[in-house]
C-alpha cells in the first residue's frame, strides 16, 4: 500500500511539473493580434488585380482607434496619405513600420508589467504574434536574422520564469536576459524597417482596457484561476486513484 501511495505520490508530482512547465514556456493557443491580422488581410486585398485600396482601407479602419490611441495619430496620417496616392508598396511598408512599433509598445508594456507573470506572458505573445506578421519580410532579406529574433522571442518567454504551483515547477524570472533579448529586438526591427526612433503613446497597457478584455477571452488558458483549466488533471489524478485503490484491494 506505500508502495502504491508513493507511486501516485510521485505521479501527480509528475503531472503538475508538465503542466506547468508548458504554461510558462509555450504560447499555447497562439493569440492573435488584431493589427497584425488586419495587415496579413490588407495585403491580400492589395495584391488583387488591380489592387482593392477600397477593401484595404476598410480593413485599417478597423484598427485605426487602437493604431492611434497607442502610437499616435502619425502613423495613420501616413498611411492614410499613401491611400490617397494609391500607392501599394507604400502602404504596405507603412503598415510594416507600424507593426514593428506595436511590438516595441507590446515589449515596453512587458517590462513595465514584468513582475505580473499573466500579463507580462500575454503581451509577450501578442508581440511575438505581430512578428510573425513581419518575419516572411525579414526572412526574405536575412533568414539567419529571422531565426535569431525568433530566439530572442523565446528567450525572453523563458525570461519570465514560472510561478508554478504550490511551488512545483517554480523558476525564478531573470529581467536582465529579458532586457537583452528585448533591446535585440527592437534595435534589429528598428534598423530592418529603418525607424529614427520608437515612440509609444501615452496610454498604458491595462488588462482592464476593452482592447485587453477581448484579449483575454481568447487566452484563458493562461488564468490557472479557471477551474476548467485543471479539469484534465483533475480527471487523471482521479483515474489514478481508482486504479490504485482497485490494485490494493486485489491484493488483499
Amino acid at each position: 500500500m506505500k508502495k502504491n501511495l508513493l507511486l501516485f505520490i510521485v505521479l501527480v508530482v509528475a503531472i503538475f511539473s508538465i503542466h506547468t512547465s508548458a504554461f510558462a514556456y509555450s504560447y499555447g493557443d497562439p493569440n492573435e493580434e488584431k493589427i497584425a491580422e488586419a495587415y496579413k488581410e490588407m495585403v491580400i486585398k492589395l495584391d488583387e488585380n488591380p489592387p482593392n485600396f477600397t477593401a484595404a482601407k476598410e480593413i485599417y479602419v478597423t484598427v485605426q482607434e487602437e493604431i492611434d490611441m497607442h502610437m499616435g495619430a502619425e502613423p495613420s496620417k501616413a498611411i492614410m496619405q499613401s491611400f490617397e496616392k494609391k500607392d501599394k508598396e507604400q502602404v504596405i511598408d507603412d503598415m510594416q513600420r507600424t507593426l514593428a512599433l506595436n511590438i516595441h509598445r507590446r515589449l515596453t508594456n512587458v517590462d513595465e508589467n514584468f513582475k505580473d507573470y499573466d500579463v507580462s506572458k500575454r503581451l509577450l505573445a501578442k508581440a511575438f504574434a505581430t512578428y510573425q506578421a513581419l518575419s516572411p519580410i525579414v526572412a526574405e532579406k536575412d533568414k539567419e536574422l529571422d531565426t535569431q529574433m525568433t530566439n530572442e522571442f523565446n528567450k525572453a518567454l523563458e525570461s519570465l520564469g514560472n510561478p508554478g504551483l504550490f511551488g512545483v515547477g517554480q523558476k525564478e524570472a531573470d529581467y536582465e536576459t529579458f532586457k537583452q533579448s528585448k533591446k535585440f529586438i527592437v534595435d534589429s526591427l528598428q534598423k530592418e524597417f529603418k525607424i529614427e526612433e520608437f515612440k509609444v503613446g501615452h496610454f498604458k497597457e491595462k488588462e482592464n482596457t476593452k482592447t485587453s478584455e477581448n484579449a483575454g477571452k481568447n487566452t484563458e488558458w493562461t488564468d490557472i484561476s479557471k477551474v476548467k483549466n485543471w479539469l484534465p488533471i483533475l480527471i487523471i489524478a482521479g483515474v489514478l486513484i481508482i486504479g490504485i485503490v482497485y490494485a490494493a484491494r486485489r491484493r488483499r
